[in-house]
């Protein structure tokens, strides 16, 4: 029996440590039979490290998404190892530490423009470097953290998954007549590096104990993965602009 991604092309940024949502991504697209490529940035080598405990060898590529340079040529880089893509996926976000951890009202604009360059505005950059690599459509799967509350210690980085999800409706908007989809996996709580990056991430993170109908697990990336990976296959032929939940379900759950 075939795999749901069998004979696609998968891009797949962030895979930084192997407890990564990208990193569980890109082993569950693997085993569905696709071929994978890697981005990476600042630390290529590490990306090239836990890469090697996938099933498959991957390339990876070096990118900064804020780099004009490297993202015009990364089309023709991707190239040499992939003739076409059939998806992106964007497991991107930074904040510098002045726009996190309830410094909210003394960030300065350098910092917040930092975070929504890197974490929202990279969603179209990356997706139009890519485009000529998709001229059969395809599917851009992003990564976020529900923009509908104010969440303690998330500061910036709440506007800039906003900005995310702004995003990802107007690429959907624009890049359906060419039969590609956007849509956004807004996870629970994870250990990832990211957020151990959040001062503050334990008392936040806590509230899944306490308030998620089904069990949240902050150590297990793999359902988030799942919701990436279904996204990435031809299940979803006619969902765009789209934001599903793996959370447990305590998005909709109000006290």
């Amino acid at each position: 029996m075939s795999g749901i991604l069998e004979g696609k092309r998968i891009l797949i940024t962030g895979v930084l440590m192997e407890s990564s949502i990208a990193f569980h991504t890109a082993k569950l697209a693997q085993e569905q039979g696709a071929e994978i490529i890697l981005t990476a940035f600042p630390r290529p080598t590490l990306t090239e490290r836990i890469a090697k405990k996938l099933p498959h060898p991957v390339k990876v590529l070096e990118l900064d998404v804020s780099n004009p340079e490297q993202l015009a040529g990364i089309a023709d880089q991707v190239r040499e190892y992939l003739p076409t893509l059939d998806g992106v996926v964007h497991s991107i976000g930074f904040a510098p530490q002045d726009a996190l951890g309830g410094k909210f009202l003394d960030t300065p604009w350098e910092s917040v423009a930092t975070a929504m360059h890197v974490s929202a505005y990279s969603l179209k950059s990356l997706t139009t470097a890519l485009l000529p690599l998709m001229q059969d459509g395809g599917s851009v799967v992003g990564l976020t953290f529900d923009a509908q509350f104010a969440w303690p210690q998330y500061d910036w980085m709440g506007p800039a998954k906003a900005a995310l999800e702004s995003t990802s409706r107007y690429l959907a908007r624009y890049l359906g007549e060419r039969d590609i989809r956007c849509n956004l996996i807004s996870a629970g709580p994870l250990g990832s590096m990211a957020a151990k990056s959040i001062p503050g991430f334990g008392d936040l993170a806590d509230t899944w104990n306490h308030r998620s109908p089904l069990k949240w697990d902050l150590t297990d990336p793999e359902p988030t993965a799942r919701g990436v990976v279904a996204l990435l296959s031809d299940w979803f032929p006619k969902t765009t602009g789209e934001i599903i939940h793996v959370d447990g379900g305590l998005h909709a759950i109000g006290a």
